[in-house]
């Protein structure tokens, strides 16, 4: 059973994070962003300007009491030993901000929007430096890569994953989820698994991201349900799993950076399950380096292409890395708007917002 942190919100959570020392924060339709205690006890409570709804919210790498918000086309800069007025405003787009991410040594902002467009903020001299607009429909998630400030990735309903570099205006590689989609019903073919009804339905729109503490490993959740693992090799990625994690869209997937295990994802989905996937034991058993910090390896082979693929050895399937079990499932009952861990005085926890206006804490009991 899940214990419920109340009182905090009136509206639908849509975010939540958690600092270096342990606060929680989450943020809520209407404007209504609230930090809590490691015990879950509300410690602050506001309403951001204007009451746009506060899609995303992250703390600040280098000072743990600094947090930004994302409100309608704006980004909030607050300090939460105090919340009232923000310490800074800039506004972004007149399109709703749908993510936000800043990079390890707090040099760059960047804000992914409705219309597609990734802005960036460099936060030293507090002005846009770049609008990157190739996602051809709303971009759902962009995220800095851990180790390279000048590295990021993003996805949209464009069912495109791209990965940039912020001294081009272009992104370096792109890879079509549609035409992964179409290799991954062949494969499943020809070895007679039966396709499922949602993903026969339901186009691989890209809702979620996340970027492993390594940086050359990130994952990416969408409308069929399915989880694809991609890894970094030098200017390009390319596809290291792809299973379905869940019977309806993947809303949220987040890597946990606190676990013994390397590469564990939670996901969370319009099914109302999360799971917990051991991701590091796939991608070690053919890449042992891959999940080392900084490594890096040249390849020409692409994601979406099967020509230059290494030939398979006597017995192996094409549909082996499709095999997944979670390591733990979670029954919440609820579309999930939002997931995060976090280690609160020695306890692993998964934290999870949904409709309601309460976060809801679960035990981690594994891997």
């Amino acid at each position: 059973m899940a214990v419920k942190w109340q009182s905090g919100h009136t509206n639908s959570l849509l975010c939540l994070n958690v600092s270096s020392d342990g606060l929680v924060a989450s943020g809520a339709e209407a404007g209504e962003l609230t930090t809590w205690t490691q015990q879950g006890v509300l410690q602050g409570q506001m309403k951001l300007y204007g009451g746009s709804d506060v899609t995303c919210i992250t703390f600040s790498p280098t000072y743990p009491s600094r947090l930004y918000a994302s409100h309608g086309g704006t980004v909030s800069v607050l300090d939460v030993r105090s919340l009232k007025e923000p310490v800074e405003r800039f506004r972004v787009s007149e399109e709703e901000i749908n993510c936000i991410s800043v990079n390890d040594n707090e040099g760059f902002l960047s804000a992914a929007d409705d219309s597609g467009a990734i802005t960036v903020i460099d936060l030293e001299s507090k002005k846009v430096t770049r609008s990157l607009r190739k996602h051809s429909n709303i971009c759902s998630a962009v995220a800095f890569r851990p180790g390279r400030p000048q590295s990021m990735v993003s996805c949209g309903l464009d069912m495109q994953v791209m990965l940039w570099n912020l001294q081009k205006t272009r992104p370096q590689y792109i890879v079509s989820l549609q035409q992964l989609s179409k290799e991954e019903e062949d494969e499943e073919e020809e070895v007679g698994q039966q396709l499922d009804d949602g993903q026969l339905f339901n186009p691989p729109l890209a809702h979620s991201l996340s970027v492993a503490s390594c940086g050359n490993i990130f994952g990416c959740g969408a409308e069929d349900g399915r989880i694809r693992i991609f890894r970094v090799t030098g200017p390009k990625f390319e596809l290291e799993l792809g299973f379905k994690g869940h019977s309806k869209g993947v809303s949220q997937v987040h890597f946990l950076n606190f676990l013994p295990v390397p590469c564990c994802l939670l996901s969370g989905g319009n099914d109302g399950k999360v799971c917990l996937w051991d991701i590091g034991s796939a991608v070690a058993k053919e890449h042992p380096n891959a999940l080392r910090y900084g490594h890096r390896r040249k390849t020409r082979r692409s994601s979406c292409s099967k020509k230059d693929e290494k030939p398979k050895a006597e017995g192996d399937s094409p549909v082996d890395r499709t095999r997944m079990s979670p390591k733990v499932t979670v029954e919440h009952g609820e579309k999930v708007n939002w997931i995060t861990g976090a280690e609160i005085k020695g306890s692993k926890l998964i934290l999870v917002a949904d409709q309601s206006s309460c976060i809801s804490v679960y035990p981690l009991t594994g891997p």
